[in-house]
Formats: structure tokens, C-alpha cells, sequence
């Protein structure tokens, strides 16, 4: 006589959650809840259910993903204890999309915010034109207003998007600047006011 297979609890999602699940999955980027209750035609009460649910389902089933909720978005992440296993082969996703210039000049808008591109090119020393293009087309950055200056050049500030990337609840939780790049960024400081 053949063991006995060990049965195992199945819980199947409803309806409302499978389609907030696949959503997730296809979208592949953080969706805000108001988006999922335009894509799902849902009410807040039964999406707000449909979250629960998919969260408690992947958490109770030890699946390779969690639900996570971020800045008011949602998304698929990998489970925290399989990170260390994940490190080696992804490491940060950001910094193998960015190069060193565009870095550098996402870190001076992160740590300088509201900046003109002007200001920033003082800083860095070089043209930043392009780099600022490459920045805002992946939504790193963006325009948040204007410098009541002549010529009024845009005021630039990092996105929704830079805090998911690099893992920030807010800029508030920026890592504290050195001494030699505080300085860097206050002796520049009057050339930015005069520009």
C-alpha cells in the first residue's frame, strides 16, 4: 500500500484578489492604490479586502514573494530571507542603470532640492543637460516649480520613484553628507545664489 500523502491546506484567493494579483505582477513597478481602484473597478472597502488577502496568502504559503506597500503603492518584492541569495546574482538594480555622472548628479538634487540645473552645473563643475534629460525620462527626477529669477529656469527635486529605488521613506532619511562633500556643497553655495 502506497504512504499516505501528506495533504495540505489550499486556500484559493477570490476573485477580487487573484485580479489585484495579477495586476501586480503585469504591471512589474509600484501601483498606487488609486490606480489599482481605476485598473480593477473595485470600491475601497473590497480592494482594501483584495490587499489583505493577497498579503496573508503569499506570507502563510512561504511563496518567494511578499506584498509590500510603499509610499501608498503596492508591489511584488522578493521575501526578505531569500536576499542574501538574491545579492549575488542582482545586487542593486539601480546602481548598474546609472553611471557615475548620472549618480552623482541624482545625489546633488536628492541632498540640494529645489535646484536649477544651472546650480547643479556649478556644483559638478561640467555640463549637466544631458544627464538631467536621462534623470527626469526615468523619473528619477522632476521639474517641482520654477526660481523666481530671470529667465524663471526650472527648479528640479527627486520623484516618488528615487525614494522606492534607494529604499527611502523620505529625503529626511538621506544618509548625513561627510564633512569634505558639506563643504563642497556650501562652498558652492554663494555661486548658486548669484546664478
Amino acid at each position: 500500500m502506497a504512504p499516505k500523502k501528506e495533504q495540505q491546506e489550499t486556500t484559493l484567493l477570490s476573485a477580487d484578489a487573484r485580479l489585484v494579483e495579477v495586476i501586480l505582477f503585469l504591471e512589474n513597478e509600484p501601483v498606487s492604490f488609486e490606480k489599482l481602484l481605476r485598473m480593477t473597478s473595485l470600491t475601497e472597502e473590497p480592494l482594501q479586502s483584495a490587499l489583505a488577502e493577497v498579503k496573508e496568502h503569499y506570507g502563510r504559503h512561504m511563496h518567494g514573494l511578499d506584498l509590500v506597500e510603499s509610499h501608498g503603492s503596492y508591489h511584488f518584492l522578493p521575501s526578505p530571507d531569500l536576499n542574501d541569495q538574491l545579492r549575488s546574482v542582482y545586487g542593486r538594480r539601480v546602481d548598474r542603470r546609472l553611471s557615475r555622472a548620472a549618480l552623482e548628479t541624482l545625489s546633488i538634487v536628492a541632498y540640494s532640492q529645489p535646484i536649477t540645473r544651472r546650480e547643479i552645473d556649478n556644483i559638478r563643475g561640467v555640463s549637466s543637460d544631458s544627464i538631467i534629460r536621462l534623470l527626469r525620462e526615468r523619473e528619477y527626477i522632476k521639474v517641482v516649480g520654477r526660481k523666481d529669477v530671470i529667465g524663471h529656469p526650472c527648479l528640479y527635486g527627486t520623484s516618488r520613484k528615487f525614494l522606492f529605488e534607494f529604499n527611502l521613506e523620505s529625503i529626511a532619511a538621506l544618509p548625513k553628507l561627510s564633512d569634505i562633500d558639506r563643504q563642497r556643497f556650501e562652498k558652492e553655495m554663494p555661486e548658486k545664489e548669484q546664478s
